[in-house]
């Protein structure tokens, strides 16, 4: 089981489910990540035993072509609900076999998606642990994993699943 995430268990997942859901071949890039307003992101958090956050970050016009494939549809035009639904979806996968390699105990959010020209994403509490860029035919993503580094990961109902090092 695992307690961290690799770089490799990252790059095997994120492979796999793109294969999977869309057919579409992805490797691991070197491709800097840098703040674009032109972007997309989505995200779970993972609670419990583990805790942490899965984020697909891709560009507008990216994130219509993942729709067009994954729905088997021509790609929209424009962000609308059945892109976002499907970036939503992408993360939860993503993260879903994140949880599958965990011990038992973590659970998964339900997928969030934020857009806009101008915005941050802080998670309280999480710090970037993995950030991985991806080069695909349609271009370049980034897929990063935050966790809370062994601190007290509390559940949805507020019960403490772990002691924290430092109680």
């Amino acid at each position: 089981m695992l307690t961290e995430v690799t770089v490799e268990t990252l790059a095997q997942i994120v492979k796999s489910v793109f294969a999977t859901m869309m057919e579409l071949e992805v490797s691991v890039s070197e491709s800097p990540w840098i703040p674009d307003g032109d972007r997309l992101t989505s995200f779970v958090l993972l609670t419990g035993e583990w805790t942490g956050a899965v984020l697909i970050e891709c560009s507008r016009w990216q994130a219509c072509q993942f729709a067009g494939r994954i729905l088997a549809m021509d790609p929209p035009c424009e962000v609308d609900d059945d892109v976002r639904d499907v970036l939503g979806e992408l993360a939860n996968m993503i993260g879903g076999n994140l949880k599958c390699a965990m011990p038992a105990g973590v659970h998964l959010s339900m997928p969030s998606v934020m857009e806009g020209n101008d915005y941050g994403l802080r998670i309280c509490g999480l710090k970037v642990k993995e950030r991985l860029a991806f080069e695909c035919a349609d271009g370049h993503f980034w897929v990063s994993v935050l966790s809370n580094e062994g601190k007290v990961a509390p559940t949805w109902d507020g019960e403490e699943r772990r002691k924290s090092p430092d109680a």
